[in-house]
Formats: C-alpha cells, structure tokens, sequence
C-alpha cells in the first residue's frame, strides 16, 4: 500500500488530514469515557491503521457538485478489538463532527473493523480486502500489526459464493418491491400506508445494493445507509449510477428522503413522502433492481468460465 498522498490536490489532502485527526481524538475519547468499564480490550484498545481506499486512492475520483456527481472519501478503520467496531459506542461523536465540520468538503465514510477480521478475509481472498492491499494509502497505522499477505480466492469458491449471493439478494429485492407497491396501492390518502411503502423501497434498494457489492466484492458493510451503499457500489461499476438522477434538486430531495425512511419512515410522526415521490422512487428502485440484475448475471457468467478453464487446466 502508499503511504502519501501527492496525487491529490492540495485540499483534499487538508481534508484527510483534518479527517485523521478527528478519528483519532474522538476514538480516543470515546475509549477512556464509553462503554467497557476496566476491561483489557477497553484498556489496551488502538486505532491500528486507518486506510483511504476507493476513487481517492485510486486517482480517479469525479469532483463536479454542481451536477450531484461528488466522489466520498471512503477510508476503513482498523482496531485492535472486535467491540471497538461498534459505530454507536465508538465512533458516533466522530462521524457526527466530521459531517459538520466546515473544513470538510465532501462526504465521508468509514467502515471498521479487528485486525483479525480484515487477516481473515485476506486470507479468503474476498476481493474487496485485496483492492485494499492493492490501491490503499496509509493515513495512520502502528507499527506491529501488519495485514497478511491475500490468498487468491479459487475460481470455483467466487462462483459458488457470487451465485448463492445473487439468489438470495435478488429475491429479498423482488419482495420488497411487492411489498412496497401493496402498500402504494393503499397510500393515496392514508400517511402510515406511504411510510410503509417508502420503508420497503428502501429495503428494496439496500438489498439491491448488498447483491451487487457481495456478487463483486465478496463484502457487504454493516450500513443501512443507502447513500453509503450507494457510493461503494458505484465505485465499482459507474453502470450503476444510471438508477439515480441527480443533476437537479428533486431528485437529489428524493433521494434523501428514501435514506431517512429506514428510521423516520417507522418511527417520526412528521415523515411523509408524497404519492408522487413514492411513484419517482419505485421507478428508480426498479431500475436499479434491473441493473444490478443484469451486472450480476454478467459476472456470474465471467466466473464461471474462468471457474470451467481452471478445471480444465
């Protein structure tokens, strides 16, 4: 992996930089007040490394906010213990300053996890954890706790493993897009009957999104934000950014609000989303549904020639 950051402009190394520091000091905060009393995890635990991946890493990010197309920083947060992962006890305070502070100017999303969870995907040669290894930039780590070196996957593994996902993602999306258009049929003059419907399409399309990032990357984030989701899965393959317009401000507001239907929508009083959202959100979960239909056939297929020559050989 880089350690530097000379391919990117000056301000989005600002950015990182003040991004890193926030991480650091609110994790560290977050361990010597939060949850865990006296334990030795609690006691001994360390931000590992932090590691930029993604459009950034890579040198090909897209950076137009006028039109909605933004790349996000993408970075993953490794830790010394399985319960320092937890968002909520752990890295909420830092998450919510990073979203807020003026210094930052585009979206930031981090994943964590234990050393010992990253080493065993590696050893899986789950593709995810190897683009990592490959293209990643160190932003911090602590000498002694390397990553291992990735085993590649066996082709037959990848098929075997991209078809069972395929199956029970793109179902779990055909329910939930049923389901929503039950629930739309009944919506045009009842509140709670949108909600439901704007909570399935959600579903609907965070399962879209888990088929497509687990047929292709073997990994799914522990995330119901589907801005987030959306964001990775693009990354791997731009094909997908079709299902969302965003060059002007309705869609954009539309979209946001089917982020905030996974909380709003079953909990706040004052969530809505009009007949006419619900129609324009159903419209482009089921393009999304067809389009993540299509990439993952076509990458099943790849897998499975490749899985029928190495037999060969």
């Amino acid at each position: 992996m880089k350690s530097d950051l000379d391919h990117l402009p000056e301000r989005q190394q600002r950015e990182l930089d003040r991004v890193r520091s926030i991480l650091l000091t609110e994790f560290e905060a977050a361990r010597t007040s939060g949850a865990g009393g006296t334990s030795d995890w609690r006691r001994r635990g360390r931000v590992l490394k932090i590691i930029l991946f993604g459009s950034y890493a890579r040198n090909d990010w897209v950076d137009e906010p006028e039109n909605g197309y933004l790349s996000d920083f993408d970075l993953l947060v490794v830790v010394s213990h399985e319960k320092l992962t937890d968002i909520a006890d752990y890295w909420w305070t830092a998450e919510d300053k990073i979203l807020r502070d003026p210094d930052i100017g585009r979206t930031v999303n981090i994943i964590v996890h234990d050393l010992g969870e990253v080493n065993a995907a590696l050893g899986q040669g789950k593709y995810f954890w190897t683009d990592i290894v490959r293209d990643g930039v160190v932003l911090h780590e602590m000498p002694g706790h390397s990553l291992i070196t990735p085993k590649p996957m066996t082709s037959a593994d990848a098929l075997a493993a991209a078809t069972r996902d395929a199956d029970r993602w793109l179902g779990a999306v055909d329910r939930f897009l049923r389901l929503a258009s039950i629930s739309q049929e009944a919506s045009a003059a009842d509140t709670e009957w949108r909600k439901n419907a704007a909570f399935n399409l959600h579903q609907a399309v965070e399962a879209a999104y888990a088929c497509f990032l687990l047929v292709h990357t073997f990994y799914f984030p522990r995330s119901h934000n589907i801005k987030f989701l959306r964001s990775l899965a693009e990354d791997v393959d731009k094909r997908l950014v079709t299902a969302w317009p965003r060059e002007i401000r309705v869609d954009r507001r539309r979209f946001e609000l089917l982020k905030r239907a996974y909380v709003e929508a079953r909990y706040s009083d004052q969530y809505d989303a009009s007949p006419e959202d619900l129609e324009w959100l159903a419209k482009a979960a089921r393009a999304l549904r067809d389009v993540v239909a299509e990439l993952c056939r076509a990458r099943i297929e790849d897998l499975r020639l490749k899985a029928e020559t190495d037999a060969r050989s």
